[in-house]
């Protein structure tokens, strides 16, 4: 079994370092890490071709940037990851065992967001809760699925904005998410720059409109407004 971490970044040079630097006390060699950038301004790609096994561009948007991702990886399992997320120090015991004993053919792990307001603990049980119900994942719970049920349904959809849930609602088709309990420790930067409950407010408003069929590129404008 190989891995495949595919990390798309923008800019991001504040925050790569520490994943560069978690990723180097992962010794396994059927691990490979890839980053995918969309045309950073920064030190960005620089601080990556120091440490990653991959580095490449491709056009700007996470969708977009993940396929190109899973273009050019080799490995039997493809695992998406934020940039400011962080794995669980079993995360290749699960991928190597839990999960290809599970029959399932895509997971994801449980979040925990990095900030201490007493709001983050009910966030995440929601998250991880409504995730068990519904069998969608969010690209905060690193979702990882196998290489054939990925190119089976095409990817990622290259859409402005929801992709997570998009490529969750197509591979649900395939099997029911395989939910890891192991923890992934994603930001709070986006609750604690814009204000917990206002982003809470601003992800239902996003989720309502499209379960509602409002198109991907207007949910992208008020996400980003």
């Amino acid at each position: 079994m190989r891995v495949s971490l595919i990390v798309p970044v923008l800019n991001e040079e504040r925050l790569i370092y520490p994943l560069l630097d978690a990723s180097q006390r992962i010794t396994d060699a059927s691990v490979e890490l890839i980053i995918v950038d969309g045309g950073s301004q920064d030190n960005t790609v620089t601080l990556a071709e120091k440490f990653a096994d991959q580095v490449i561009v491709s056009a700007k948007g996470r969708a977009s940037q993940m396929n190109a991702g899973a273009d050019v990886a080799s490995g039997d399992i493809l695992l998406f990851l934020h940039v400011d997320t962080r794995l669980p120090d079993d995360f290749l015991s699960v991928l190597a065992n839990g999960f290809p004993n599970s029959g399932k053919q895509w997971g994801r792990f449980d979040v925990q967001l990095s900030g201490s307001h007493w709001l983050f603990r009910i966030i995440e049980f929601f998250m991880n809760w409504r995730s068990r119900m519904t069998g969608i994942a969010t690209g905060d719970q690193a979702i990882f699925v196998k290489r054939a049920a990925f190119d089976a349904v095409g990817g990622f959809p290259c859409v402005a904005l929801m992709e997570d849930i998009s490529l969750s609602r197509l591979l649900k088709k395939k099997s029911r998410p395989y939910c890891s309990r192991s923890v992934v420790v994603a930001s709070s930067r986006k609750w604690e720059t814009k204000g917990i409950l206002a982003t809470v407010l601003l992800m239902w408003r996003v989720r309502l409109a499209y379960f509602f069929g409002a198109s991907p590129e207007h949910l992208a404008r008020i996400y980003y407004d």
